[in-house]
């Protein structure tokens, strides 16, 4: 069972969530070390795609380990393999969605992070969605 080490709490709520994929994500000792004590935050974090058909993971920030010199909010490589990469590429480009990181957990003693195809809902889309789950919860303690 994966031990998740942080979630994206807004992923739920501010995004429709199409289709979710596990990709490994490449990382240096101290960011590791600094997952361990689970200092990471995830919540503005994206994911984008290269020219050169790599997935790449923007804006994630692992704090400082102890007094290790880094960079702290540069750009990981997610490792996926390449026709899965070109599949969600196209998706993207043809349902015009966004890349976001859901979770990022210890499985089997590597790291990885978990992805979703996603579309930013509106402000009226997500007034729709509560209204809904309010109505599910209605009905549900009625019977």
């Amino acid at each position: 069972m994966p031990k998740i080490i942080a979630k994206n709490k807004f992923a739920k709520s501010d995004y429709e969530i199409h289709s979710t994929y596990e990709a490994g994500i490449s990382l240096l000792g101290w960011e590791v070390k600094s997952l361990r004590a689970q200092n990471v935050k995830i919540n503005n974090a994206f994911c984008s795609i290269s020219n050169k058909n790599e997935l790449w993971l923007n804006n994630m920030h692992i704090s400082q380990y102890m007094l290790v010199k880094g960079d702290l909010d540069r750009s990981r490589k997610l490792l996926m393999h390449s026709k899965e990469i070109l599949r969600i590429k196209n998706i993207c480009d043809r349902f015009s969605l966004i890349i976001i990181p859901l979770s990022i957990y210890w499985s089997n003693n590597y790291i990885k992070l978990e992805i979703a195809l996603a579309k930013r809902l509106r402000k009226y889309d997500k007034r729709e969605k509560i209204k809904q789950e309010e109505l599910k919860r209605n009905l549900k303690n009625l019977y």
